[in-house]
């Protein structure tokens, strides 16, 4: 888990970058850029937002050789050892992200190269590479006045409340290729940022297990528990699941299908699933990791626990008390109607 409340941006570099297949040029700064008070915590709001905002999916950096050959892993250790150096290294950094900047379709734009201390992750302390690039542009009015008029004039800016691509390499495991998190808002040149620049793989640690179980839950719950019996108890499903990971510090297969399928008939279909589905999530092998309790949180937020009938009514179920549903809800089919129906028992109407 990471807290960026306390982190600090101890030195920074500015450089441009164009499209190299559009012969678009590279500028490269002579010296890093001074803050002040003023764009520290504006730069620091920039950068580390879309990072509080997103999902804690972590990357290590990786070459099909061997780690050493990796360009940004090359660099960013020698600013970890040399942090006074990591201006210098900062021109080799962007000049190797403009040479993978050779599809037209990749934006031309600012490169932020920082160096950052004060880091907690995993509640330990430490230092990180932050490297952030600026592409879309946006219009802005500028007034000043002119005598005894005031005129107005439209500029182009960029955005601070939009980073367009960014990465937060730590200084941890580095013989595993350190551990890194990115944020991209332009899906569509994925693969420029994370696979042909960075150079990473998704880190197979307990949040990407965690996450990614879960992840297969969902759809198992989705592809067979719904089709076998109802949404009801699709949705109980997934309650049952994401509780039994909440409250738990570590996860073991068999306790867990034990306690959460309560359909006996319903586990060789798990198995049978994922055996078919499990590499997908890269689970196929897994029967016991220890839990991220921010990979379970994050995931009983998406997890949508709403029955949806065609009669435009909604039935919203409870994650933390599935219970009430077992006892309280119960499901039946009218015969003089021919239609199904759900019967809810309550005591009194809770005021919203």
């Amino acid at each position: 888990m990471i807290n960026l409340y306390a982190a600090q941006i101890q030195s920074i570099s500015l450089h441009h970058i164009g499209n190299k297949s559009k012969a678009e040029p590279l500028f490269l700064s002579k010296e890093p850029f001074i803050q002040d008070d003023e764009t520290n915590g504006l730069l620091k709001e920039f950068f580390f937002k879309p990072f509080r905002e997103k999902e804690e999916y972590y990357y290590r950096l990786t070459h099909e050789i061997d780690i050493e050959f990796n360009e940004v892993y090359k660099l960013v250790s020698e600013m970890f050892e040399n942090p006074e150096r990591t201006h210098e290294l900062s021109l080799s950094l962007t000049k190797h992200l403009y040479d993978q900047s050779n599809h037209p379709h990749i934006k031309s734009g600012e490169i932020y190269i920082a160096y950052l201390t004060d880091i907690l992750l995993d509640n330990e302390k430490t230092d990180a590479i932050g490297i952030f690039k600026s592409e879309t542009k946006q219009d802005f009015l500028q007034f000043a006045e002119n005598g005894r008029n005031l005129d107005m004039h439209v500029q182009k800016g960029i955005n601070i409340n939009k980073l367009d691509k960014g990465c937060l390499i730590f200084n941890v495991n580095k013989s595993d290729g350190y551990k890194a998190l990115s944020v991209d808002s332009n899906r569509y040149d994925a693969k420029y940022w994370l696979e042909h620049f960075l150079g990473v793989d998704a880190l197979a640690d307990d949040n990407f297990y965690t996450k990614n179980y879960l992840k297969f839950c969902q759809n198992f719950a989705k592809d067979v528990v719904l089709p076998a019996e109802d949404k009801k108890q699709e949705v109980m499903f997934m309650n049952r699941a994401v509780n039994h990971f909440a409250k738990n510090d570590a996860f073991e297969e068999t306790n867990f299908l034990n306690e959460v399928m309560e359909n006996p008939d319903l586990i060789p279909e798990f198995k049978h699933y994922k055996t078919e589905k499990g590499p997908k999530y890269s689970i196929e092998d897994v029967s016991s990791f220890d839990i991220a309790n921010k990979a379970v949180s994050d995931t009983r937020k998406k997890i949508k626990n709403v029955i949806h009938l065609d009669t435009n009514i909604q039935i919203k179920m409870d994650f933390i008390n599935p219970e009430s549903a077992e006892k309280f809800v119960e499901k039946g089919w009218d015969e003089e109607r021919q239609m199904y129906y759900y019967l809810v028992y309550f005591n009194k109407e809770q005021k919203s």
